[in-house]
């Protein structure tokens, strides 16, 4: 497996429990297990979805707080590692730069540079999971600002966050209006003279609160694995519910959401300018501000939203197209991620080069034509865990089966009739930059890519193994017997 982060973690833990015979290591080029949980540094950092479905289905959020800060997220994931003993299995300052298949000996070459040193080394496996995430760790996406060099002040991107920055007492700009954006503007401004938080367009935000009350009064009352599956049965039910009336009837939604917008700001706000999307719910993913903190950021004052384009940067700020001048000291670019599939590596199957972007996704987590190679990818609608234990557990039955049968090798293959789709139908800017690095979805099952969790549960904890798979390349050994 590649990556130690929330899916690696997972998959070590569902392999561990329906694969006892079967080895594995966890290669992660970080030193720290965590994945974006260790990866991110700036104030605020925290989850965008509840805790008790982007937490484990096997290990309980048991934290009052269910919309959890990044340091306790991480503490998660250290704690479950342990205790299950799946950092045992994790090799640090492993970074994966190739892969290649061999079918004569069904094995996957994995080359590896270890350590400071990037000291070359190879592991070999049958099977390959790359549970890297979906974006690039060594930079985010960053516009090419005119002007950028005149800014006399600091700017920094979030997704590497100097410990040094002192921003108290300073006028901070952050660029963005996603789920970064709207953690950082009330964080900082606790302390900052004034943060400002620039947007070209509008985003949907709902406030939440912070804390699930009935999760803690069930809690109180039940077993802890009761009360948790109990709250995460209803969080996903009520998640998919209002995910489903969204698309049914956008406009709907649309007016309900801008209105509790309206009744966090007042009336005399501009929430047509400045909270009012062009596109409909759930075209791009919902933000998530917890005990409604920005809301409160923008009504006492220390923070504010100025919805616009930028024309430059200069000296003291950043100047827009309307020619109105933002004052800035600080200037945080929240302007999204690099989008990157498994890592960016190339891939080799038989001496040949081939390409994943070029491919159809079987199931959300495998390639056609790609043998015994897997991958976690996780909601846009809703929690990331919830998709990648359904993953990790569907590669567990898929080794039990080959194993089963005598196999070495499973490929997915498309049957006759399958159209090529988008991957996502996700207008958000992060995703229409990067889709050309992602294979296609197909037209129908077991190529769809499903953003349901009631579907998918179906498909890959009950559904057939069989459909558009082939097993091949007998085990000499079992053939032997």
């Amino acid at each position: 497996m590649v990556g130690a982060g929330l899916s690696g973690i997972g998959a070590g833990y569902f392999l561990q429990r329906d694969c006892p015979d079967r080895s594995y290591v966890i290669l992660e080029g970080r030193e720290r297990l965590g994945g974006t949980w260790d990866l991110f540094r700036y104030p605020g950092i925290r989850s965008d979805s509840d805790m008790y479905t982007l937490g484990y289905s096997f290990k309980p959020w048991t934290d009052a707080k269910a919309i959890a800060d990044g340091p306790s997220i991480l503490r998660y994931l250290e704690d479950t590692a342990r205790e299950h003993g799946i950092d045992r299995h994790i090799r640090h300052g492993h970074r994966v730069v190739a892969a290649s298949w061999s079918t004569p000996d069904a094995r996957w070459t994995v080359s590896v540079e270890r350590g400071p040193e990037r000291e070359a080394t190879q592991f070999t496996c049958n099977f390959l999971f790359m549970c890297s995430g979906y974006y690039n760790y060594a930079a985010g996406y960053l516009p090419d600002f005119a002007g950028r060099e005149d800014f006399a002040g600091t700017v920094v991107h979030p997704q590497h966050w100097p410990d040094s920055l002192d921003y108290a007492g300073k006028r901070v700009v952050v660029i963005g209006s996603g789920a970064t954006a709207v953690t950082l503007v009330p964080e900082m401004a606790k302390t900052a003279a004034h943060v400002t938080m620039l947007q070209r367009s509008p985003t949907y935000i709902v406030a939440r609160p912070a804390q699930d009350k009935l999760a803690n009064w069930l809690r109180a009352r039940l077993p802890g694995r009761l009360a948790y599956r109990l709250t995460r049965f209803k969080n996903v039910t009520l998640g998919q519910f209002f995910y489903r009336l969204a698309r049914k009837r956008p406009e709907k939604v649309k007016t309900r959401l801008i209105d509790m917008v309206r009744q966090e700001l007042g009336p005399d706000y501009d929430v047509a300018t400045h909270f009012t999307p062009s596109y409909n719910p759930w075209d791009q993913r919902i933000c998530l501000v917890p005990d409604a903190d920005l809301f409160a950021a923008i009504r006492d004052g220390s923070a504010s939203v100025i919805t616009g384009h930028i024309e430059r940067f200069e000296a003291d700020g950043i100047r827009l197209q309307s020619g109105e001048l933002l004052p800035a000291d600080v200037i945080v670019t929240a302007t999204g991620l690099d989008m990157q599939l498994m890592g960016g590596i190339p891939f080799m199957v038989d001496g040949r080069r081939v390409d994943p972007a070029q491919s159809l996704g079987y199931k959300a987590m495998m390639y056609s034509d790609i043998p015994n190679l897997a991958s976690s990818f996780g909601y846009t609608n809703a929690s990331w865990t919830l998709k990648s234990d359904l993953t990790a557990a569907y590669v567990a039955r898929l080794l039990n089966t080959m194993k089963k049968r005598g196999m070495r090798q499973a490929t997915p293959r498309l049957s006759p009739g399958v159209e090529p789709q988008p991957f996502l139908e996700f207008t958000s800017g992060y995703v229409q930059r990067g889709m050309a690095k992602f294979p296609k979805q197909g037209s129908r099952k077991p190529w769809r890519a499903h953003q349901n969790y009631a579907l998918d549960l179906m498909a890959l904890k009950y559904g057939s193994v069989d459909a558009d798979m082939e097993f091949s390349n007998p085990d000499p050994q079992c053939r032997a017997a």
